[in-house]
């Protein structure tokens, strides 16, 4: 056991790229420790893992990409900030609201984020606000792109329970040229912080399985989504490439039936 707890601290401290190392840790990668038995914690930075087969690491920050609507940037008619909205709060984003009337076609998906704490054993968090947004079935952002920039769809906020959790109902995402399907979200410590980028303490994407994606992406309405799909991957994902251990949704569901999907999203609060 001292043996592979020395290796895996070698690993650790002579890898280039530490989040990645916590990615093989994750996928088993390191076999050894898996059969030491026990409970075993590591410490990266300020990401955790304890205990072998169980995941307790701090989701990977990433770009909240061109499109957020939080306040950050501009499109066409100002500030583009979704979270000031009047009913931007709301468990159904596929409409648009605050006089606009647009509605996102697409199969319907329900997802479901989880918020723990890795500071204490991936403890459900309650009473964060989670602002999540993605594209239609075209590939468009609702606030900017063409002939959508006066629509909000697609776009919400919601206050974990007290299991740590929130639910969306929208529809599947299209791909569109350039990046694997994912989903933006944000983590505010309050719904009072949530008006602004400003207030944020996390950002990240979450993805789906080829498998699911190749599923929906045969249906009608995901043409341009399957040609897209084809032309790139995980790996030259400029996102994803380094690993999805952490960001790939689990799903069930079908395309007659609609999906659903969750992730299990770790911060240190």
């Amino acid at each position: 056991m001292e043996k592979h707890a020395h290796n895996l601290e070698t690993l650790l401290k002579t890898s280039t790229d530490r989040r990645q190392a916590l990615r093989w840790l994750l996928a088993g990668t390191v076999a050894p420790l898996a059969g030491c038995g026990g409970s075993v914690e590591v410490s990266i930075g300020n990401i955790s893992y304890s205990s072998p087969g169980t995941r307790c690491a701090i989701i990977p920050e990433e770009t909240a990409g061109p499109y957020p609507g939080d306040g950050a940037n501009y499109n066409s008619n100002g500030i583009a900030n979704a979270l000031s909205l009047p009913g931007i709060v709301r468990s159904d984003i596929r409409t648009s609201i605050a006089g606009a009337s647009g509605v996102a076609s697409g199969l319907p998906l329900t997802l479901t984020l989880r918020l723990v704490n890795t500071a204490t054993n991936c403890a459900d968090l309650s009473g964060y606000a989670i602002y999540l947004w993605h594209c239609n079935q075209a590939g468009q952002y609702s606030m900017y792109s063409s002939g959508i920039s006066a629509e909000n769809y697609l776009r919400g906020v919601q206050v974990t329970d007290s299991n740590g959790s929130v639910t969306f109902l929208t529809v599947f995402p299209g791909c569109y040229d350039g990046r694997m399907p994912h989903v933006h979200f944000e983590i505010y410590p309050s719904l009072a912080s949530a008006t602004s980028a400003a207030g944020k303490i996390r950002t990240s994407q979450l993805t789906f399985p080829l498998a699911t994606l190749n599923e929906v992406y045969a249906s009608s309405g995901y043409s341009a989504s399957a040609a897209n799909l084809a032309s790139i991957s995980y790996a030259t994902d400029n996102v994803f490439s380094d690993g999805t251990t952490l960001q790939m949704a689990a799903i069930s569901g079908s395309v007659s039936n609609g999906y659903s999907a969750s992730l299990t999203v770790g911060i240190s609060a």
